[in-house]
């Protein structure tokens, strides 16, 4: 008989069992004495950390709380009760009855004041013979209490008195020693009265979306027209020539001088009587009459039958805009292009380039990184200017922009709480557009 015996083999295809990896630690790159160090340093950071948070953080909190209250530009001052006395009669008659009045008033028309407290100290010498049902006598220690005054309420407290022969003898005015008023009143800015009205109101006006359209124009061509003098200006610059040191300092005049001078400078150039620059235009024969750049809206022009409305008081503080802020581009520019190395320039002439060829493939590329920096830092300064536009027009003509609106709405028509709310709309406004620039437009140098 046969006896068949059968074993079995492993499977070729069933991976081999593998020991389990223990995780090992990673260990801290810091000794125990760095770490101590770093925790030091970060104490020391502290409070300048803090401090610094404060100052940034703070007007801005301060300016998203002040937008959604329903404050005024007379509620910076809270209600505050006024007192003023007044003597009626003879006090130098020694027996003779005289009247002293408090006469208070809010200073609010429209708060109201509570726990109102009058204190005063009458001179010796003096008796009390009749009081006011609101107020009591302790000596010479006069107190009135009022549980509420009304906005714009007024109110007549009246002591009734006589004088001794040795008060009469030597008389001292009760009014020598001022009365004490205190009460406590709400304070809208601190309340916990909330709404929406305001930003209700801008963004339900027509006027916010025309300014709003002014603004992005404004600082959209005043951006660009900064960027595109200062390349030209770097690039005329770039090569050395004889007086090079004096026109640098020369083309950095409009940005280094106050601003409040070349405004009214270009106000008095461009005045439509006596301008120096209507002169000139008059003389030859360009225009027959003064043009008001800075008062006119806009002016029509004829362009092969059509008439296009041109701007012209927006077009002439963007060109101002760009003229003044033109150098610092022109600084940052200057800068890199000097870095860029002259062996690629010789190549390229090598090469047969021209000039426009070597600005267009040599410069330039090298250019996009500060330009993009640029353009990102001129337009939230430009969108955030307020001072050129209000010197040279004060917003009229067409050139009305946010930055304007803001004080617009909170002096001139004393709405602090719509001053504040176009002002958190100009925040949304930038950051939306710095997170969009950042996230498709801005180019790092390589």
């Amino acid at each position: 008989m046969t006896t068949s015996h059968s074993t079995q083999t492993p499977s070729a295809t069933a991976p081999p069992k593998q020991a389990p990896v223990r995780q090992v630690p990673k260990k801290s790159k810091l000794g125990p004495m760095a770490r101590r160090e770093a925790k030091l340093a970060l104490w020391m950071l502290a409070p300048t950390f803090l401090i610094v948070m404060g100052i940034v953080l703070f007007p801005l909190l301060a300016n998203f709380w002040i937008s959604v209250k329903p404050v005024k530009l007379s509620d910076l001052r809270p209600p505050t009760p006024v007192v003023s006395e007044r003597i009626r009669g003879d006090m130098d008659v020694a027996g003779e009855e005289f009247r002293i009045q408090y006469r208070m008033r809010n200073s609010s028309q429209t708060g109201a004041i509570d726990d109102v407290v009058l204190t005063d100290t009458l001179p010796s010498g003096i008796t009390v013979t009749e009081i006011d049902p609101a107020c009591e006598v302790d000596g010479q220690n006069v107190t009135c209490r009022l549980d509420r005054l009304e906005g714009g309420d007024r109110q007549r407290l009246e002591l009734k008195a006589t004088a001794n022969a040795d008060f009469a003898a030597n008389p001292v005015s009760p009014r020598d020693s001022e009365p004490t008023l205190t009460g406590t009143s709400e304070n809208i800015l601190t309340n916990n009265q909330f709404t929406l009205d305001n930003f209700a109101r801008i963004f339900d006006s027509r006027e916010f979306w025309s300014v709003l359209w002014v603004t992005i124009a404004y600082t959209v061509f005043g951006t660009l027209g900064a960027l595109v003098l200062g390349l030209f200006a770097a690039q005329i610059l770039n090569k050395p020539f004889k007086g090079r040191a004096i026109i640098r300092g020369l083309f950095l005049f409009p940005y280094v001088a106050p601003v409040i001078a070349v405004a009214f400078t270009w106000v008095i150039l461009l005045d439509p009587f006596n301008g120096t620059f209507n002169a000139i235009l008059q003389r030859m024969n360009v225009t027959d009459a003064g043009v008001n750049f800075f008062g006119q809206r806009a002016l029509p022009i004829d362009i092969f039958g059509l008439t296009i409305e041109f701007p012209l008081a927006l077009a002439t503080v963007i060109a101002f805009e760009a003229w003044r802020y033109f150098p610092l581009s022109f600084l940052f520019i200057l800068a890199r292009m000097q870095s860029i190395s002259s062996d690629m320039y010789e190549a390229a002439e090598v090469d047969g380039a021209s000039p426009l060829q070597q600005f267009w493939h040599i410069s330039l590329p090298q250019l996009l990184g500060i330009l993009s920096t640029l353009f990102l830092l001129r337009f939230i300064w430009t969108f955030n200017k307020f001072d050129d536009i209000f010197l040279l027009t004060g917003g009229a003509a067409g050139t009305r922009t946010l930055t304007v609106d803001v004080y617009e709405q909170g002096f001139a028509l004393s709405n602090l709480g719509a001053g504040a709310a176009v002002a958190v709309a100009i925040f949304i406004l930038l950051l939306v557009f710095a997170v969009f620039y950042f996230k498709f437009v801005h180019r790092e140098d390589q």
